[in-house]
């Protein structure tokens, strides 16, 4: 399978990534041990970025206005933003190669039957991406009118222009509000929640308030037979065991895997986030 992504090195709360032909030095708050790679490697690196003195990006210049690579089986458009970011969080690899694999075997056993998966703060849709790969019909929610004609041109890349995927911009809880009053069902659902964000219209969120009446939410949205909730989050302090006793309450019948998100590298691999599988089937 082609990879355009590599961990090349970490440390001194930096981290080394090749993204295809471009190599970028960001910043990375988990790395406090010593880089293996010499700094003169890191100076070469086509640009960087921190946040010593605000956001700031150096040889910005050296990279395009956006670039294209693949990775766990997902085309994605790239593009330097302000905050730092690319339109990819790489560490959510694992999780896309899951959902595809569960979305196909799950279909399967359903006799071919699509799964309906929802996929909450959807971001660039790397996970709307691998449901609608492994045969989904997918709806992807995202707060931001811009992210979500980004996952619209990632799903052009993918060749699923014409495939079955709803594309909302909104606030993920008054949407699952009017999704539940209408009746519809999803037998898969992802979120990935910020530590704080913005709705469409300005609301605010905050993970450690809302979270319970997110979770909840979604728990009224599962079909008779779901599949799967798939619940990550990058919030510092949000351990593997908070998410699992979360799910646990929620779905005491449901199957659990918890584990840390990671950016594996050649010798040491970055944490960058948790994650929790419930599953149902």
């Amino acid at each position: 399978m082609k990879d355009d992504y590599e961990l090349l090195d970490s440390g001194d709360g930096r981290k080394l990534e090749r993204f295809g032909k471009y190599v970028l030095a960001r910043p990375c708050s988990q790395a406090m041990w010593r880089p293996t790679l010499p700094e003169s490697q890191w100076r070469s690196a086509d640009a960087s970025f921190d946040r010593e003195e605000g956001n700031r990006w150096h040889g910005r210049t050296n990279l395009p206005k956006e670039w294209r690579i693949e990775t766990a089986g997902v085309k994605f458009k790239l593009g330097g933003t302000d905050f730092g970011h690319l339109g990819i969080f790489p560490e959510q690899r694992a999780q896309w190669k899951w959902i595809r694999s569960k979305v196909e075997d799950d279909s399967a056993k359903r006799g071919g039957t699509k799964l309906k998966v929802l996929n909450l703060f959807a971001y660039s849709g790397g996970s709307t991406m691998a449901a609608a790969l492994g045969g989904a019909e997918a709806c992807h929610l995202d707060a931001s009118r811009g992210m979500v004609e980004w996952a619209r041109e990632n799903a052009a890349l993918n060749g699923l222009s014409d495939s079955p995927i709803r594309w909302i911009t909104d606030d993920a809880h008054k949407f699952m509000k009017r999704e539940i009053r209408r009746g519809r069902k999803y037998d898969g659902i992802i979120l990935d929640p910020p530590t704080f964000g913005r709705g469409a219209s300005g609301e605010m969120y905050k993970i450690e308030r809302d979270l319970k009446e997110t979770l909840s939410l979604v728990k009224d949205l599962l079909s008779e037979k779901p599949s799967f909730v798939l619940f990550s989050s990058h919030t510092p302090g949000l351990s593997c065991k908070v998410a699992e006793n979360i799910l646990g309450q929620l779905f005491p019948t449901a199957k659990l895997e918890t584990g840390e998100m990671l950016l594996e590298g050649k010798s040491l691999s970055c944490p960058s986030g948790i994650y929790c599988r419930a599953m149902f089937a």
